[in-house]
């Protein structure tokens, strides 16, 4: 069997333990210090920002979520489809609604209030930690990126890792997430990508 088969999912249970324990330092107030902060550096003035410069932020978070979201990742199952067949794209439609649906749960376990450093440039209803749009990003691009031929590859990994840090700081800039948020949900994210990238492996060495 591959190494994915064998260090993927010990991987990903490492980090899915690391979401909880940094949701109870978050909950003990252990993060609150580093969080303010990079939220106090980050977090947009508007009245201190170029008016575009808000606007792409906030085009930057809601390609990241809701409804923009999921057509996304339908479009994105489409093209694994194609790529590699349909463990493929059950793989990253499923570990997209896992990993949404963690979230989720985590969020109301923690209980984490929103950021109130500034005025919020999002619209919010739920919890803070962890991030769900931090979530999605790690586990649609960077499965996205391991289900990618090897041609494609290192385009995969370089928007991979340009959409997970602009999702990451335009939450922040926002003012509608902390850092400690921002981690929680990209570790969170990544223990996702790596189980569905590990269920495809497996498929794949069984064949």
């Amino acid at each position: 069997m591959s190494v994915e088969s064998y260090r993927f999912p010990a991987i990903a249970v490492a980090l899915l333990l690391a979401v909880i324990l940094l949701g109870f330092a978050v909950g003990g107030g252990w993060t609150q210090g580093i969080d303010w902060q990079i939220s106090h550096s980050l977090a947009i003035r508007v009245d201190e920002r170029d008016p575009a410069f808000i606007s792409f932020m906030q085009w930057a978070s809601w390609v990241g979520g809701g409804t923009p979201r999921w057509i996304i990742v339908i479009l994105l199952c489409g093209l694994v489809w194609h790529w590699c067949g349909p463990r493929c794209a059950i793989a990253l439609g499923g570990a997209s609604l896992l990993s949404n649906l963690a979230s989720s749960l985590l969020k109301l376990g923690f209980g984490r209030a929103r950021p109130d450093l500034i005025d919020h440039l999002d619209h919010q209803t739920s919890y803070s930690y962890p991030s769900g749009h931090a979530t999605s990003a790690a586990t649609v691009y960077l499965l996205l990126a391991w289900l990618a031929p090897p041609r494609w590859r290192p385009y995969a990994w370089t928007l991979a890792a340009a959409m997970i840090i602009l999702n990451g700081f335009s939450r922040i800039m926002l003012g509608v997430h902390w850092a400690s948020d921002i981690a929680g949900g990209t570790m969170l994210g990544t223990a996702f990508a790596l189980l569905g990238a590990w269920w495809v492996a497996r498929h794949r060495a069984a064949a």
